[in-house]
């Protein structure tokens, strides 16, 4: 008699919680492979929706790599013209960077809100997350604007090619996210908190929080970097 045997069947199944030993017809005259449940069967909807989301995220990141890189290399390029250090302003870059990570404090905050199912907090986190996020966009603006007034248009250098590139992309980013964010809490307000406005509202947090993490890494590179050079 086998060790398997031997135990009640409640450990049994413990033991072997997916199913890997047995398919269909528990060994009896079944077959053996395994079925890819366990007991309780394929993972949740939202847990899958997520897991391809991160991976969207992720292809995203990649690309955003890739922009790093190559201002990492063009930085010095400046074809005599001005550098990092003479255009930045930090107080601006601060205010920057300061409006976004609330942004993101409060998207936390309305899907703490969304979990309690509280209908008009979650309202006021996503406005006040809708308000941050255009306050950023106006500073980045003002900050293009101010750049091209001077002179330093994107056609001026690599450098400044490779800055109005990664920078506006991330900016196009959060332009994205601001008329997702308009859109979810339409759709919270009319419809509820149904499934799969659950889901969506899942996947809008992971991409305004991955906005975040990208700027981070913006500003150490880009920013903190060019005001050292």
């Amino acid at each position: 008699m086998s060790v398997s045997q031997a135990l009640p069947g409640t450990h049994r199944r413990d033991m072997d919680a997916y199913r890997l030993r047995h398919g269909h017809g528990g060994g009896h005259g079944g077959h053996d492979f395994p079925t890819g449940h366990g007991e309780g069967g394929p993972a949740p909807r939202h847990v899958v929706v997520a897991y391809g989301f991160w991976i969207f995220i992720l292809s995203d990141i990649i690309m955003f790599s890739t922009f790093f890189a190559a201002h990492a290399v063009l930085a010095t390029a400046t074809a005599g013209g001005p550098s990092g250090t003479v255009m930045f302003n930090p107080a601006n870059v601060a205010w920057e960077t300061t409006a976004l990570l609330l942004s993101s404090f409060t998207c936390g905050l309305s899907a703490v809100a969304t979990r309690a199912r509280s209908l008009v907090w979650t309202e006021i986190g996503l406005l006040i997350t809708g308000v941050l996020g255009v306050a950023f966009l106006v500073l980045e603006c003002r900050e293009f604007a101010s750049f091209v007034a001077r002179g330093a248009s994107p056609e001026a250098s690599a450098f400044l090619s490779s800055f109005f590139a990664v920078v506006g992309c991330h900016g196009l980013h959060v332009t994205a996210g601001l008329l997702w964010l308009g859109t979810m809490m339409a759709q919270v307000f009319v419809k509820g908190f149904r499934p799969d406005i659950l889901r969506r509202l899942l996947c809008f947090n992971l991409f305004w929080h991955a906005l975040d993490i990208i700027w981070v890494a913006l500003f150490t590179i880009v920013y903190l970097i060019g005001l050292g050079r």
